[in-house]
C-alpha cells in the first residue's frame, strides 16, 4: 500500500488581511481589566495566525504612552506605546496603526501578547495567539498501523491511531500509550501550549547508541475539547523520527515553526 501523501492543506490567508472578530475579547494584568471590547479586529501581521486588534476607546485600564517609535509591521506602519495599568508599566508591549496601514485598523491597538497577563475570549482563557478563523484541527481515528523509529531504534508499534489533522501543518499521528516503547524514553520538562489543542502535560527525548534526540515526542493529557480525542495519547514529530505508516516510510517534511502550533 502507498503511504500518504505528505502534501497538507496550506495557509489561504495573506499578509495584512483584516476581519471582524465577533467575540467578546479581554485582557487582564494584575487582576484588573486592561481592555473589554466586542468590537476587536483580526489582524493577519503573518500568514501563520492572526493577532486581535482593540479599539484604543475600549481599553479600560489600560492607559497608553506614545514612545515616540514607528515600526512596519505585518500590515503596515504602526506606533509602538508603553502600556500602564495602575502601577504596572509595560515597556513597548503595544502598537497603534497608522496611516498606511489598513483605515479598518486606524484607531486601534495591537498588544504584544506576552505583555498581557491573561487573555478571554468571551469567558474561556486563549493562549499564544488567537484561533484562527480560517483553521481547522480535527482528531479522527484511524486504523492505519505506525510504527516509530529513530537511529534503529523501534520507539513505537501500534495498530491504530487518531490523524490529527491541522490547517497548515503536517498530520500527526497519536498512539495509545501501551504501544509505545517506555522504556527507551526520557521525560523532559518541556511545556508547550497550542491555542487549539491546550497545554502539553509531557514531553520526551531519546538517546540512542550514536545520538541525543530532545523532545521527539509529547503528550496531552488534558487536552482542549476541539481535541479530545488525543488524550491521554503520544504523537512524534515527524520531523525527527522515522515514520511507518502502514508499513510504508513516510517522506520526512521540512520541520514547521514550533511555534506555530506545530504539535
Amino acid at each position: 500500500m502507498a503511504t500518504e501523501s505528505v502534501q497538507y492543506p496550506s495557509l489561504i490567508v495573506p499578509v495584512g488581511h483584516v476581519e471582524p472578530a465577533p467575540r467578546r475579547i479581554r485582557g487582564m494584568i494584575g487582576g484588573r481589566v486592561v481592555f473589554d471590547t466586542r468590537r476587536a479586529l483580526y489582524v493577519w501581521e503573518w500568514q501563520a495566525y492572526p493577532q486581535y486588534s482593540i479599539p484604543v476607546e475600549d481599553l479600560v485600564d489600560g492607559v497608553l504612552h506614545d514612545d515616540e517609535h514607528t515600526e512596519q509591521l505585518g500590515a503596515g506602519p504602526a506606533h509602538r506605546h508603553t502600556l500602564q495599568v495602575g502601577s504596572e508599566i509595560r515597556p513597548g508591549a503595544a502598537w497603534v496603526w497608522g496611516e498606511g496601514a489598513p483605515r479598518s485598523l486606524h484607531d486601534t491597538v495591537r498588544f504584544e501578547w506576552e505583555a498581557v497577563d491573561s487573555w478571554l475570549e468571551e469567558a474561556e482563557p486563549i493562549f499564544v495567539h488567537p484561533r484562527s478563523p480560517y483553521s481547522r484541527v480535527d482528531a479522527v481515528r484511524s486504523d492505519s498501523s505506525v510504527r516509530v523509529e529513530v537511529d534503529g531504534v523501534v520507539l513505537a508499534e501500534a495498530p491504530g491511531c487518531v490523524k490529527l489533522f491541522e490547517t497548515g501543518l503536517p498530520t500527526r499521528y497519536y498512539l495509545d500509550r501501551t504501544h509505545i516503547n517506555w522504556s527507551r524514553l526520557r521525560h523532559s520538562g518541556t511545556v508547550t501550549r497550542c491555542p487549539y489543542k491546550g497545554t502539553t502535560s509531557s514531553y520526551w527525548s531519546f538517546d540512542s547508541d550514536i545520538a541525543t534526540h530532545e523532545d521527539v515526542a509529547w503528550t496531552y493529557d488534558f487536552p482542549t475539547i476541539h481535541a479530545n480525542r488525543i488524550a491521554g495519547m503520544t504523537a512524534f514529530y515527524n520531523e525527527h523520527v522515522d515514520l511507518y505508516i502502514d508499513g510504508s516510510l513516510l517522506p520526512k517534511s521540512a520541520d514547521p515553526t514550533r511555534a506555530v502550533s506545530s504539535e
